[in-house]
């Protein structure tokens, strides 16, 4: 599956950035790869959480490509649906506005958060670890 068929949570992404194992995906994959907006402000939101200056977070995230999937009407109307059915896992706004992409664009999730494990959404999930 190419990255342009992947839609990329920001556990996967942080977890590429902070060079933590892959167990099940290869890291590789995620550049290149689509991104919700939702999700790249929550990247860039924790990077620089985490001390780095907003070029340095910005230049880090650059590096990997990634196109971004705006988070329009749509997007709001499918991650609200997911609320229900996700609130037992304790998934985030940001998990469910990324699971409402790859429902949307029809195209397989990658997340390092093994709550989502636990719901059945009709998404392709992909684990990285």
């Amino acid at each position: 599956m190419p990255a342009e068929d992947l839609v990329v949570d920001a556990s996967a992404v942080l977890a590429l950035l902070q060079n933590e194992p892959f167990r099940n995906f290869d890291p590789e994959r995620i550049i290149g790869a689509r991104i919700s907006t939702v999700n790249l402000c929550e990247v860039l939101s924790k990077l620089q959480t985490a001390g780095l200056s907003e070029v340095d977070a910005d230049r880090a995230v650059s590096l990997l490509d990634l196109r971004l999937v705006d988070f329009d009407a749509a997007h709001a109307k499918t991650t609200a649906r997911l609320a229900p059915l996700t609130k037992a896992a304790g998934l985030s706004l940001g998990d469910r506005a990324c699971l409402a992409t790859g429902k949307i664009l029809n195209a397989a999730v990658v997340t390092a958060d093994k709550a989502w494990s636990s719901v059945n959404v009709q998404a392709e999930v992909i684990f990285t670890r």
